[in-house]
Order: C-alpha cells, then sequence, then structure tokens
C-alpha cells in the first residue's frame, strides 16, 4: 500500500479542493492514460487495486506510471467514542485529485490492450475518468 515513509506533521487539515489540476494534466511519459473527470480523494488502497488490474491485463507486457501519490493522512477517531477529547489517530492516506489530472499512463503495448486494460483500472477508482491518447500517436506493425 503507498504511503509516506515519513511526514513533517501527523495530522492535516481537511482542506479545499477547487478548480482544475494545474499540472500533471497531460501526458508525460506513456501514450495512453485514465485522466479524471472530478475531485475527489483517492486512497492508496484504490490506487493499488488499479495497478494491480491494469497490469494483469497487459500480462506485465510495457510499463506503467502511477502520476499520483498519497501523502495527506486521513483520521479517524475509534467506533462507540464520546465527542471531544482531540482529533483521532491517523488511519490511511489519500491523494488529492483535480479534474484533469491524469492518473495512470502505459507504453509499449498496443492500442486494443492498452484501453482495455486502463477501463479495467479505471473501475477501481471513485472516480469518473476518460481515456486519453498521446496526439502523434502511431501503431507499428508488430
Amino acid at each position: 500500500m503507498l504511503q509516506p515513509k515519513k511526514t513533517k506533521y501527523r495530522k492535516q487539515q481537511k482542506g479545499k479542493m477547487k478548480g482544475n489540476a494545474q499540472r500533471g494534466h497531460q501526458l508525460a511519459f506513456g501514450s495512453f492514460g485514465i485522466k479524471t473527470l472530478e475531485e475527489a480523494w483517492i486512497t492508496g488502497r484504490q490506487i493499488e487495486a488499479a495497478r494491480q488490474a491494469i497490469t494483469r491485463h497487459m500480462k506485465r507486457e510495457g510499463q506503467l506510471w502511477i502520476r499520483i501519490f498519497p501523502d495527506k493522512p486521513v483520521t479517524k477517531k475509534p467506533a462507540e467514542v464520546r465527542m471531544g477529547k482531540g482529533k483521532g489517530a491517523p488511519e490511511y492516506f489519500v491523494a488529492r485529485i483535480n479534474p484533469g489530472r491524469i492518473l495512470f499512463e502505459i507504453e509499449g503495448v498496443p492500442m486494443v490492450i492498452a484501453k482495455e486494460a486502463l477501463r479495467l483500472g479505471a473501475q477501481k477508482l471513485p472516480v469518473q475518468t476518460k481515456t486519453v491518447m498521446r496526439k502523434d500517436y502511431v501503431e507499428e506493425a508488430i
């Protein structure tokens, strides 16, 4: 499961998410990618589930890049605890996602396999997504 090795502060406030992604909104490494259409928090478990679905469909051919990292701690108080007495302990980590952010990129597989792999990975995520392709992509004869 993805999480930071070390953080400056154990706990963070919730914060606000507004606007579109200002960075990470274009393909940088691969020819195909998943781009999000809405804002959300994506947990390390969800990222790992999507990664496994994508790599299994690609049969470990090609290359996969994960363009997001869960670095925001989410706290939770135990069940049936009275109000007050401070903030709960960190439970898991999330990545903040704004619309337009590229989540995964892949390279080195045919277009049909790439699109299906990304579709299977997108099913594991709690956001609406679309598949994007590099503008200058040309299918090579294998």
